[in-house]
């Protein structure tokens, strides 16, 4: 059974050529792209009975807009240093809003960016 108390995540998009790419050159790892019933997704990496919650970037433009608005959804920098991954986002065609700054030394540090679509999005790293 997982915990945790999100089970799922969907990042609106409105091309999802250009936020795979965005996606897969900002943290370095390869998204599942999937048509179910005429909903493209394309899934982040996850593991079954891994930690953290699975989610996916969506494109279903009549229920979903990006937004720099609402919801802030925080990854999990996998390199273990967040200014690696927001080292790219610039380059990958996304903005960083928020630096690389200290929450508590207990909890680690935080940035945050937009993506190539619009949507604001966090970054959590320990070191």
């Amino acid at each position: 059974m997982n915990d945790n108390v999100v089970g799922w995540f969907e990042v609106p998009v409105s091309d999802m050529d250009r936020a795979i790419s965005f996606y897969e050159k900002v943290f370095n790892f390869k998204l599942i792209w999937q048509d179910l019933d005429g909903i493209d997704m394309a899934w982040f990496p996850f593991v079954e009975d891994g930690t953290g919650t699975a989610g996916s970037l969506i494109h279903v433009p009549e229920f979903y807009t990006p937004s720099q608005d609402g919801v802030l959804i925080y990854f999990t920098a996998m390199s273990g240093d967040l200014e690696n991954e927001l080292s790219r986002v610039e380059a990958a065609g996304g903005k960083v809003l928020i630096s690389k700054r200290q929450i508590s030394e207990e909890v680690g540090y935080m940035g945050v960016f937009i993506d190539s679509e619009g949507n604001r999005i966090a970054l959590h790293s320990r070191k």
